[in-house]
Formats: structure tokens, sequence, C-alpha cells
């Protein structure tokens, strides 16, 4: 049932992808229908114009309800245990609900809230409750008290100096962090569960071949690659994620096989053998369920890396432009630092906390997930 869910939500994003860009003109959006007058945050009609990266990310969504959430649903006693397992992390439990915060705000977030525009009747506005020179705002949106400009609620976390709201940014930025690590680790995983399976139950030659295109694949150089792209095409998010997910997957393909190399010798996999099962079979059917534990545990543990790698590169201006990201906030506001603090601390913070709560929750999923833990 599960595998004819995912076949039939994919045929389904198929369609709609070949709608969209066999049909749909160019410059027309995706989705466009009429809002009633009692719906005012979208105005008089709600537009989608989805592009190659919102595609990437419903496949990865689908992916994750189909091969995360419906096991864990069907399965409630294992999954029991492993939240049981899991809440003896007390910072890990906390990592997790702040993650699913970012993840729901960025998501839905971005859907209700226009996108930062420029607006330089309001530069450099403070924070709610913070103070500043009001000589240096051109316009001080908040309260005014002698030469003191006062935040307010129109500018919670204040605004850039080119007028741009902070908050908009940061709820911007979840968006694009939540889809750079989950995309780019899903393609990440699917590549590297694969080739480490195939190489581990195939051996022999096969298991060599695909081990030294791993060594030769591990010392490609992706970093340039992707400077030479962006001098050639310019930055873009959705090159850096197909990118890196396409040549990053040589550890996760290592480590897969390692274990699977045990798992080939279990009684069950031979069992199954001597009934005359197939290779595909025995992998789908036996080996990756059972490195599933280590492959999520890398997962969770490789997507911060993909976030900070993609803020490091919009930082040193080698992101996309056109999208808002938290690496591309903080290098606009380091000039300013001692004027307009705010402008790098919120989304430093923001960033800083997404990592450490991948890495909080990655060391718990470990703990809970492999049963030798406990020994």
């Amino acid at each position: 049932r599960r595998d004819l869910g995912v076949g039939a939500a994919v045929a389904v994003l198929g369609a709609v992808f070949a709608y969209d860009y066999a049909v749909v003109l160019p410059d027309t959006p995706t989705v466009e229908f009429a809002l009633p007058p009692s719906v005012p945050l979208f105005g008089d009609a709600f537009l989608w114009d989805v592009t190659q990266l919102d595609w990437l990310f419903l496949l990865t969504l689908v992916v994750m309800v189909f091969y995360v959430v419906v096991p864990l649903s069907d399965n409630r006693r294992l999954t029991a245990y492993y939240w049981r397992q899991f809440r003896k992390n007390r910072l890990a439990v906390v990592s997790l609900g702040y993650l699913v915060v970012v993840f729901l705000v960025g998501i839905v977030g971005p859907v209700f809230i226009p996108a930062p525009e420029l607006e330089l009747t309001r530069q450099y506005q403070p924070p709610l409750f913070t103070t500043v020179d009001s000589s240096v705002p051109l316009q001080c949106v908040g309260e005014v008290t002698g030469d003191v400009c006062h935040g307010s609620l129109a500018h919670p976390l204040g605004t850039t100096s080119d007028g741009k709201d902070i908050l908009v940014l940061v709820i911007y930025g979840m968006q694009v962090s939540m889809k750079v690590g989950l995309i780019s680790t899903l393609l990440v995983v699917t590549i590297g569960t694969a080739v480490g399976t195939v190489a581990a139950y195939g051996s022999g030659l096969v298991d060599e071949l695909l081990m030294r295109y791993v060594d030769i694949q591990l010392t490609f150089p992706t970093f340039l690659l992707y400077l030479l792209l962006v001098f050639l095409f310019g930055g873009s998010l959705f090159m850096f994620i197909v990118l890196f997910g396409l040549t990053s997957w040589g550890g996760i393909a290592r480590l897969v096989r390692s274990e699977a190399l045990q798992l080939r010798e279990e009684e069950y996999v031979l069992a199954a053998k001597s009934a005359g099962a197939n290779a595909a079979y025995v992998i789908r059917r036996h080996l990756v369920p059972n490195v599933s534990s280590t492959v999520i545990t890398a997962a969770t543990l490789a997507i911060p890396g993909y976030i900070l790698a993609e803020a490091a590169l919009s930082f040193l201006q080698l992101g996309d432009p056109t999208i808002p990201s938290w690496g591309q906030v903080i290098a606009a506001g380091r000039s300013d630092l001692d004027s307009a603090w705010w402008i790098s601390t919120f989304p430093g913070f923001f960033l800083f906390f997404t990592i450490l709560a991948f890495n909080f929750m990655g060391d718990a999923l470990r703990d809970a997930l492999d049963p030798r833990a406990d020994r």
C-alpha cells in the first residue's frame, strides 16, 4: 500500500509538473484563483508560481510522509519505544520542538507574508524594546522621544539598511534552510543507500567498481565546480542543491556498505536467498530496512552541514541573490554592526540554533535507534 501511495502521489506530481511546463505560459502563475473579500491576506487572488525548487521540495515531502510518517504510524508499539528512548535526552526534545516550529513557520509563513521589499523610508528601524539615535534612520516608524527612536510592533526585529523587515527575512530564510537541508539530504540518502547496499550484496567486481568510483568522487572538488558554474550562469539555489546532492553521497554509501556487509550473512538473508529470492528483493526487503536506523541518523547529522554550506556561500555573495537566506542577511549587516547590530544578530541566532538543534537531535536518534547503544 505504501509503494502504491508513493506511486500515485508521484504520478499526480508528474502530471501537474507536465501541465505547468507544457500548458501554463512562462509568465503565468501555476496556481491562480480568485478569493472572496473575507480573505484579506492574499488580496483579490491567490497566486503561486511553482518553481523547480518547489517541485523538488514537494517530492521530498511526499517521500518523508510515506517512508517516515506512515511507518511510524503503522508500528505504534515500536514508535512508542523509540520515543521513550529519544525523550531521555531533554535537549533533543527541545530541539525537536524548535525544528518543528521552524519547519511549519518556514513552509506556511511565506504563503501568508509577502516577500520582503525595498523601502527606503524605514531604514535601520530598531527592534522592539530597543532604541537608536533618530538621526540614523531616515524616518522613525515607532515612537520618538527627543533624539531617540523606539522600536515598534510594526517591525519587531527591526529593519535592514534598505528597509526590509528582518522578521520577514528570517521567516523566508527558514524556508530556504529547510529546502536546502531536506532536498539535498534526500538525494544523498537515496543514492548513497542504493550504491552501498548494491555494493555489499553484489560483492566481487560490482563492489570493487562501485567503491572505487566512490573513492574518486570523494576527492572530486565540488566547491570548485560550483564556483565555475556560478561564474558561468550566476548563483542559483536549485543548482546548489542538485550539485551537492548528486556529489556528496560517498560517505553515506560507505557507511551503508559497512552495515550491509554484516547483514548479508544473517540467517534471514540466507533463508531468503535459499528460497529463491532475487537480489532486488533481498536488497529492498531485508538490507535497506535494516540499515535505515544508520541512514536516518547520518541524514539528521548531514542536514545542518548543507544548511551551513548554503549560508556560508550566501555570506560570500556566491548564493542566489533573488532568494533571501540567513547568510545573505548576515552579510548585509556586517558593515553596520556598530550602529545596527540587529541586522546580522537575529539571522545569526536562528542559524546557530538550527544547526545546534539538528546536532542534538542526531545524537539522540543515534542512541534511540541503535540497539547497540545500551551496551
